[in-house]
């Protein structure tokens, strides 16, 4: 009798316990050289983006966004690894050396790949049961045959990717338009587009993974060169240049992702996986100039004022994230790679975070405290690389969560020193006004850069 007791006992406590929480879905989509303006729910009024809109009335819209860098692929090792650009070495686009032929400082040598030696988000969710898929723009890896492939182990699959899709050496497509001449993505039917493509091939994995936690990185080429998009949208754009705007080819490509990026919404809730998926959008650096206006940010990709590392970031997280909300807390790429851990209920590695999770913000916690639950107070950045154009300075920056950025330059150590909150265009140094303040700044920056070791410019030739 005892024993028929402790048995129904035993079911009972079963039956009671709450079930264990199941692991999210992560769909992270991130755009090419997309401008902290090139939105219409950033305020542009020359495109038309109603997915993305209707995503930031669902979800979170963040306001002070950060790339981890002014150019591309630092910003793409930083979300794979949560480490800044500084302390992998790969701090510019690849190849990415460009010399100054002047008196200038010569750049900072470069690591040339993202190498195995770094353990990537989707080696690490791999450890709770996660099938990962990589889709579009890689470029953290020099080319090793035609089609621009790289070697296997420093592509996506080698990387902790089940899937790749379209992820090659290449900064641009060949072609937006099939025939791709991408190594890593068969051609479909002629004029078939890219960003369409993409998505397709997301669908179809999310659906032969759907019964087991996924996560999916679409990181489209759009709206990197060359500058092509479907006809009727060229021709519904032909008009419309003006503030906001500077190529109306740009604004087609704009609203040509937004289109596909709703097909995609539409098939997560026709299959059902939309509640149980935590979907963050946002872009790899400020947009570019001569296509992209970014006012009234000053300058664009390649420079460490604000439009060249504040980008646009919407999170969408059914039941988690409250719909209709925006954070101004200042978050950076390196944030995603401790977040997704935390939400597939992982612990930090061995390696070195400098990225913060911000779950915290996701939920609201303590969002009238400094910081809005996160730690930190403050976000670096390192260049010390010329961008293609060659206009930048060579520098490093600080922002704090209270909407002060410091900027040093490299090449005769000035500083600058900007209430972004206030001046968002940066137009009023205030390095002279605030010394303490530029100088405290400046130490920190320091203190950052020797505890990453950083790589530094080297001297001028003579």
């Amino acid at each position: 009798m005892k024993r028929i007791f402790a048995l129904a006992l035993s079911l009972l406590c079963l039956a009671s316990a709450p079930a264990a929480p199941t692991k999210p879905n992560i769909l992270f989509i991130m755009a090419d050289d997309l401008g902290w303006m090139d939105l219409a729910v950033q305020g542009n009024k020359l495109v038309d983006t109603p997915h993305l809109d209707r995503l930031a009335k669902q979800g979170m819209r963040f306001t002070h966004a950060y790339a981890a860098a002014p150019v591309c692929s630092p910003t793409r090792c930083a979300v794979l690894t949560g480490q800044a650009p500084a302390r992998i070495g790969l701090t510019t686009h690849l190849p990415g050396l460009y010399f100054p032929k002047d008196k200038r400082p010569q750049p900072a040598k470069l690591t040339g790949q993202l190498g195995t030696e770094y353990v990537t988000i989707a080696e690490r969710l791999k450890e709770a049961g996660y099938a990962n898929a990589f889709l579009g723009k890689w470029h953290i890896a020099p080319s090793v045959a035609r089609g621009g492939r790289v070697a296997k182990e420093l592509s996506p699959t080698g990387q902790g990717f089940d899937v790749n899709i379209g992820g090659t050496s290449y900064g641009g497509p060949p072609s937006f338009f099939s025939p791709y001449r991408n190594a890593e993505l068969s051609d479909g039917p002629k004029g078939e587009y890219l960003p369409d493509r993409l998505v397709a091939e997301s669908i179809k994995f999310i659906r032969a993974k759907k019964d087991q936690p996924w996560m999916t990185h679409l990181w489209f080429y759009t709206v990197h060169w060359p500058m092509q998009a479907p006809e009727a949208l060229l021709k519904k754009y032909e008009n419309r240049k003006g503030p906001g705007l500077n190529d109306t080819r740009y604004g087609a490509m704009i609203e040509a992702m937004d289109a596909s990026i709703g097909r995609l919404l539409a098939e997560l809730e026709a299959m059902g996986e939309a509640k149980d998926t935590l979907l963050i959008f946002t872009s790899d650096n400020g947009g570019f100039a001569g296509v992209s206006d970014c006012r009234p940010l000053r300058e664009s990709k390649g420079h460490l004022y604000e439009g060249g590392i504040r980008v646009p970031m919407i999170v969408r997280w059914p039941g988690q994230v409250k719909a209709g909300t925006i954070c101004e807390w200042p978050v950076v790429s390196m944030d995603f790679f401790p977040t997704f851990l935390e939400v597939a209920g992982l612990k930090p590695g061995k390696a070195p975070i400098d990225g913060e999770s911000i779950l915290p913000l996701l939920k609201q916690k303590a969002p009238h405290t400094p910081g809005g639950g996160m730690k930190r107070s403050e976000i670096f950045f390192h260049f010390p690389n010329y961008a293609w154009h060659m206009g930048n300075r060579l520098g490093g920056a600080v922002v704090t969560r209270n909407g002060m950025k410091l900027i040093r330059n490299y090449d005769d150590n000035s500083l600058e020193l900007y209430d972004v909150a206030g001046d968002i265009a940066e137009t009023k140094n205030r390095a002279k006004d605030k010394p303490q303040l530029a100088k405290h700044l400046n130490d920190k920056l320091s203190a950052w850069l020797k505890e990453t070791n950083a790589p530094m410019p080297r001297p001028a030739k003579n």
